[in-house]
């Protein structure tokens, strides 16, 4: 059967639509939050067109899809977890221009979002659609993050190219990934395999974490690190293989951004 997928724009709108009907009334102006959390539920309205595209695999009905969409977008907590990741980006990236910026621009954004779709899916045991929106997503934004994968709140990917993130891997609260960073596993090992990202960590550019291990909380990872082991609550760590080269400067360097190394 020849099925035709196109669903790279509608996907980009879950995280792209929650305020364009506000945002050319004043481009630079940044939503409040109760105004981006009042228009969110209706964001989605080109759900419709995944809906159809995707029902032709034969796996659920037109409704009961689009039921599925709908249940994930008007979840309270699904609108908490993006509303703290679009705070997280307005305050940690210089770039930004405000919320409606991000709405439209952040593909980091964009792709966690997408992310947190196919997690519901990959939990409610909907697996086809789970791996498409990764497939998908993995695309349109250059982001590679498993369904299963946990990822908490006020997360920032800033720029996000050629992020991966594993089955097994954990991102906890408040941590900022930046582009290349890898999450993998070291092999061919089962069951679970992926790294532990704890609270407030900061991950520089092109650092490869792999295995199950623990990057503990308020820790920095410096750009271009290979980590192989556990690293211990805020702590440094820098080089190939990563060793402790000192302490952050304050318990959440996710949220100061500093990818500077401190002096021992």
């Amino acid at each position: 059967m020849s099925v035709k997928l196109n669903v790279a724009s509608d996907v980009t709108s879950l995280a792209k639509g929650l305020a364009v009907i506000r945002a050319f009334d004043n481009f630079y102006k940044p939503l409040s939050l109760v105004e981006i959390s009042n228009n969110i539920s209706v964001s989605f309205a080109n759900t419709q067109s995944i809906c159809e595209n995707l029902v032709e695999l034969g796996y659920l009905s037109k409704n009961n899809l689009n039921n599925k969409f709908k249940e994930v977008f008007s979840d309270p907590i699904f609108l908490e977890r993006a509303i703290d990741d679009l705070k997280a980006i307005n305050d940690r990236d210089p770039a930004t221009k405000g919320f409606v910026f991000t709405l439209l621009f952040s593909k980091g954004f964009a792709a966690l979002q997408a992310h947190r779709v196919a997690n519901h899916f990959m939990l409610s045991k909907h697996e086809v659609f789970a791996f498409f929106l990764q497939s998908r997503s993995s695309v349109v934004y250059g982001v590679d993050i498993h369904p299963s994968a946990k990822i908490g709140q006020g997360v920032m990917l800033d720029h996000a190219t050629g992020i991966v993130v594993g089955e097994t891997s954990v991102i906890e609260n408040d941590v900022s990934i930046f582009q290349g960073v890898t999450l993998g596993g070291t092999g061919k090992e089962t069951g679970d395999r992926h790294p532990k990202v704890r609270e407030g960590v900061l991950i520089s550019s092109g650092a490869k974490i792999l295995g199950n291990v623990e990057i503990g909380k308020g820790a920095k990872v410096a750009a271009g690190s290979v980590v192989l082991s556990d690293v211990m609550p805020n702590t440094t760590v820098a080089g190939v293989p990563a060793v402790s080269v000192g302490k952050p400067m304050s318990d959440k360097p996710a949220t100061d951004v500093d990818h500077t190394i401190e002096d021992s």
